[in-house]
């Protein structure tokens, strides 16, 4: 018995890999380059439609990306896309190729199959604009939230993504106008709010700030980002009290946030408590390191 199952993984072992399988095992590796170089060749045996063929072209497609050849990538990804492999992940993919190689119309309309919405609708513009601006081609998603906008005025969110936008390009007052209007269409979006009173601390207006930062923790709670900018103007404001609770809530949902720790840190210092704030203080240059 012994004998034969050791004949058995001698025999199975024995079995030469294939090429499709060779590229396989470097792609699962990351050797993305290599992997890449052998799906061209692997391509060149197997049958049109097989089983084997589109996976080669699907991870030759991936491998290209992943690679940083985005062009490259391109021909592969369609090719898969058409033929229906792992759709989702091979048009966000796609869009983000055809985003890098500046082609925002195919962007758009392989953002919009992976989403279900309908090409050249106002919820594809927004969408593409949204994943555009993570990719920081921000130009171009002003473009496509122009194009959203022109189809849909009262299409939320949109009027949010142009005020963001603007606070990254110290535009403020535009920021204040888009973030505004956004809140008329939507005013049930807490981060339409945060970034408002974001604005206004930039301008350091903190009795403007104060209310929207209010509100958005009153319709999300549980995101410490508003927390910070409410602690903030209240200490700048003078309010210490209210500023140490509020940046102490911070703290729990976000303990290791570096700009929480130093503005309670300063907050405690000027309320007289000195050996905690330089506690926090010196917490917060361990978090930054």
């Amino acid at each position: 018995m012994l004998v034969a199952l050791l004949s058995a993984l001698l025999s199975y072992q024995s079995i030469p890999s294939t090429p499709h399988q060779d590229a396989l095992t470097l792609y699962k590796q990351r050797q993305y380059v290599k992997a890449a170089e052998a799906f061209i060749k692997t391509l060149e045996s197997e049958s049109e439609g097989s089983k084997d063929h589109r996976e080669s072209v699907l991870l030759l497609g991936q491998s290209f990306y992943l690679s940083g050849k985005v062009r490259e990538a391109i021909p592969w990804l369609e090719k898969a896309s058409q033929s229906g492999v792992n759709g989702i992940e091979v048009n966000y993919m796609l869009g983000n190729a055809y985003a890098q190689a500046r082609q925002p119309d195919k962007a758009m309309a392989a953002y919009a199959v992976m989403f279900g919405v309908a090409p050249n609708s106002a919820a594809a513009h927004l969408l593409t604009a949204q994943l555009m601006v993570r990719q920081e081609f921000e130009e171009d998603a002003l473009s496509e939230l122009g194009k959203a906008l022109a189809i849909n005025p009262q299409l939320p969110e949109a009027h949010y993504l142009l005020g963001e936008l603007a606070i990254y390009r110290a535009q403020i007052d535009k920021a204040v106008e888009e973030l505004t209007q956004e809140i008329a269409l939507n005013p049930n979006f807490a981060m339409a709010y945060y970034k408002l009173g974001d604005a206004y601390t930039r301008r350091e207006q903190w009795d403007l700030a104060i209310p929207q930062l209010q509100r958005a923790i009153w319709l999300n709670p549980n995101y410490s980002g508003p927390y910070i900018l409410l602690g903030k103007s209240y200490w700048k404001r003078g309010d210490l009290q209210n500023a140490e609770g509020i940046l102490r809530r911070a703290l729990v949902l976000d303990p290791r946030n570096a700009s929480a720790h130093y503005i309670l840190g300063q907050t405690m210092i000027q309320a007289g408590k000195t050996d905690e704030g330089k506690k926090m203080l010196e917490r917060s240059r361990e978090l930054q390191r």
